[in-house]
């Protein structure tokens, strides 16, 4: 928005460049934006030591683990067990890796530049190693195996990594595909952040379904994907900023940019 006229006419205001004047802005909406993403990493890494004391603890929301599991093994039918478990197969190290690599390619191709590939790749061996990290260093057991459904999985509990991968990979596709099409209805971006939304959510749920994980192994898999996420975003931002947008992909309106 520019200046009331009346502020433009005077002295000190009318010799301002405006160049100067929208590098200004850019900065505060860049200043702003690292502001929030940082503010969200550290309550997100605060929320996922909170998630994983009340595990240590058996108190808490980890109070809700027992129950939870006990509700999902009083309402699955062979139905809903096998489209579960194919859905939950999906988020695995095989079909999530080919159906991420298709899009990245495509995005790569439409921006002639490989910005794209290096974020995911970033955003996903960062998520990877949280994973493995987090499951050696943590040894959290995971449910009982009668009461898991096959095929079972030997890895430790906490953190979930179908939750933390697919929330990570959704969630950094996501931001990709809204800047893809930015210029386009407001519609079109909800509908993207709603999609990636619900893949993340039902992907962690159905690890509790299966019986796969607890619920706070799940819980703590989304805080801490979170959190990395918005690292990972927050310092595209800043890429950009110093590289002057220097990459060939879409940019955003004034006011978005930074």
């Amino acid at each position: 928005m520019r200046l009331p006229t009346v502020l433009e006419k005077l002295p000190l205001v009318s010799r301002i460049p405006r160049d100067l004047s929208d590098k200004a802005k850019a900065a505060l909406v860049l200043s702003a934006t690292l502001a929030v993403a940082l503010g969200a990493a550290i309550a997100l890494t605060h929320l996922f030591g909170e998630i994983l004391e009340a595990v240590g603890e058996k108190d808490g929301v980890a109070a809700w683990d027992r129950p939870v599991l006990d509700w999902v093994l009083s309402i699955r039918t062979d139905a809903v067990n096998s489209f579960v478990a194919w859905y939950s197969n999906t988020g695995g190290p095989i079909w999530q890796p080919i159906l991420t690599g298709i899009v990245v390619l495509l995005l790569c191709w439409q921006w002639r530049d490989i910005t794209p590939l290096i974020l995911t790749l970033i955003a996903a061996g960062g998520s990877l190693l949280i994973t493995v990290l987090g499951k050696r260093i943590i040894g959290r057991a995971r449910p009982p195996l009668e009461e898991a459904i096959p095929p079972h999985e030997s890895s430790m509990s906490f953190p979930s990594g179908h939750s933390l991968n697919a929330l990570v990979i959704a969630g950094i596709l996501a931001y990709l595909l809204i800047r893809h099409f930015w210029d386009r209805s407001q519609w079109v971006k909800w509908l993207i952040g709603g999609l990636a939304a619900l893949y993340a959510v039902s992907m962690g749920l159905s690890r509790v379904y299966l019986g796969h994980h607890w619920l706070t192994d799940v819980f703590g898999a989304w805080a801490i994907g979170l959190a990395w996420l918005a690292v990972v975003i927050a310092c595209h931002r800043v890429w950009r900023a110093v590289r002057s947008r220097s990459e060939n992909g879409p940019v955003e309106e004034e006011g978005a940019r930074g």
